[in-house]
């Protein structure tokens, strides 16, 4: 592994965090619930990681905001634009790869 600071390595993880979300910004065509039934997550569970850490940072940072750091826009606005009715077989496919024991 290359032989950075703890600096370094925080300022290139924020970038490849940036990169990702940009990137999932411009996705919109994929559906949060494929991104958990490939990934085990999805655009609201980084917005929540997202707020978990700002409020572990003492930032005051509420779910809705949060998500609009994710989404680009109100979460509200972007569900309503882009998210469609889960298929069936989505939803099953949820449900058995998020079993719960």
């Amino acid at each position: 592994m290359a032989n950075i600071t703890d600096s370094q390595r925080t300022e290139l993880e924020a970038a490849a965090f940036r990169r990702l979300v940009s990137h999932l910004r411009e996705r919109t065509d994929v559906q949060n619930i494929d991104m958990m039934n490939l990934a085990g997550f999805c655009r609201n569970c980084l917005s929540n990681w997202y707020q978990e850490a700002a409020n572990a940072a003492g930032i005051d940072l509420d779910k809705a905001g949060a998500r609009e750091i994710v989404y680009g826009m109100a979460y509200e606005d972007w569900k309503d634009k882009y998210q469609t009715e889960a298929s069936a077989e989505q939803k099953a496919a949820f449900a058995v790869s998020h079993k719960h024991d």
